[in-house]
């Protein structure tokens, strides 16, 4: 089993950066596809952006593009996501995930472990 466990969330004007930490316990996750995902209120959860276990791909929702950064730090069992220029849009519970293969992609449904997820609100 894999604890994933997100930090880092808060609030923040629009155009600030926050950066936000999964951290995994029970299991090394650096042969785990990870990703990360939000939901905002009266939303379903949606697709935020994803690496593979090595690093070397990445994908992105249109949303986010240019604006975030997904990033792993294997010998600390550790996924980043690095949010600058936020807009209030971003606001959303922001969670962590994770798949034992090497690439998941943005299939909500394919991910195994979720963290609680940590709250970004984002103020105009």
């Amino acid at each position: 089993q894999v604890q994933l466990v997100e930090s880092g969330g808060g609030l923040v004007q629009a155009g600030g950066s926050l950066r936000l930490s999964c951290v995994a316990s029970g299991r090394t996750v650096s042969r785990y596809a990870m990703g990360w995902f939000r939901q905002a209120p009266g939303k379903e959860r949606e697709f935020v952006a994803t690496m593979n276990w090595g690093g070397s791909r990445t994908n992105y929702a249109d949303s986010v593009t240019g604006r975030f950064t997904i990033s792993r730090d294997n010998a600390k069992n550790t996924v980043y996501l690095q949010m600058n220029n936020l807009k209030p849009e971003d606001t959303a519970v922001y969670y962590c995930a994770a798949d034992p293969v090497n690439w998941v992609g943005s299939d909500i449904r394919e991910y195994d472990y979720w963290g609680q997820g940590t709250q970004v609100t984002v103020s105009s």
